[in-house]
């Protein structure tokens, strides 16, 4: 049999790839591990910088939102990690998923894909045959550390179609769907490197309200019918009204607006 070459990234070639984000990113590309955001936790509790990035082919106990498995092979999806610290006294974290939603994004816009929106609190989903599909999945894991707070923050983008776990709900998307070819890994890493560094480096600063409207032109539900479900269990139906300057889902029920915060909250067209 024909030796298969690696898929693994090149770190050097990635970083002449690099714009916003050069100099600020040090990335260490892995065969397996047991998850991206494990093995990246693991080094933040060593005094890893912040901008550091692990990256896989292969994630033996890789995870999403709510426990779930993702998988993903080396030459399906992008799977990684970054590190991001703030200082002690930020007040912004609850809009964080969101705004790096805004970043995959925009990212993805750049690399010439259209029919990119996203899903409160942490898909990224681009248009299938009948509605949306999940195109990629953000994890965001905060932990206090000194006299500071740093950020995990785990994606998993599917360059092709991935194998997924009996149950997964959305239909999956890919890029090269989108795209009309099956991206070429650097480039894509590249983009979305170069996003995430415009992204945090204004969040730090002002939270989620600086991209906001950004977020809110992506937002696939913005002002439509939908209900909310947690766990399994109808908690509303309203009027969808994107998400306020913290991040909160808003739903208009009643002639009010109501607020949510819980992270594991699911939006369903109704």
């Amino acid at each position: 049999m024909a030796h298969q070459p690696s898929a693994l990234l090149d770190p050097a070639r990635l970083g002449t790839l690099l714009t916003r984000g050069a100099g600020r990113f040090d990335v260490d590309a892995l065969d397996c591990c047991d998850s991206t955001s494990s093995e990246l936790s693991r080094r933040a509790q060593a005094g890893a910088p912040a901008g550091t990035v692990v990256v896989a082919d292969a994630q033996t106990a890789g995870r999403g939102r709510r426990g779930r498995a993702w998988l993903a092979g080396p030459e399906e999806g992008l799977t990684f990690s970054l590190l991001w610290r703030f200082p002690r006294d930020f007040r912004h974290f609850s809009g964080l998923s969101l705004a790096v939603g805004v970043a995959v994004a925009r990212a993805c816009a750049r690399l010439g894909a259209d029919g990119v929106g996203l899903k409160w609190p942490n898909d990224v989903l681009a248009a299938v045959a009948g509605g949306w599909g999940k195109l990629a999945g953000i994890l965001v894991e905060l932990q206090a550390q000194g006299d500071g707070m740093l950020a995990v923050i785990g994606i998993g983008l599917n360059l092709q179609a991935p194998r997924l776990p009996p149950g997964a709900g959305l239909p999956v998307a890919s890029l090269a769907e989108r795209l009309g070819a099956v991206p070429e890994r650097h480039a894509v890493m590249a983009a979305l490197l170069d996003a995430l560094a415009e992204v945090l480096e204004v969040f730090c600063h002002q939270g989620f309200a600086a991209c906001r409207e950004e977020w809110q032109g992506y937002h696939v539900w913005q002002d439509q019918t939908v209900v909310l479900m947690q766990d399994g269990q109808l908690q509303g139906r309203g009027l969808c009204r994107g998400a306020d300057e913290d991040g909160a889902l808003l739903l208009e029920r009643d002639g009010r607006v109501v607020r949510y915060l819980a992270g594991d909250l699911s939006l369903r067209p109704a």
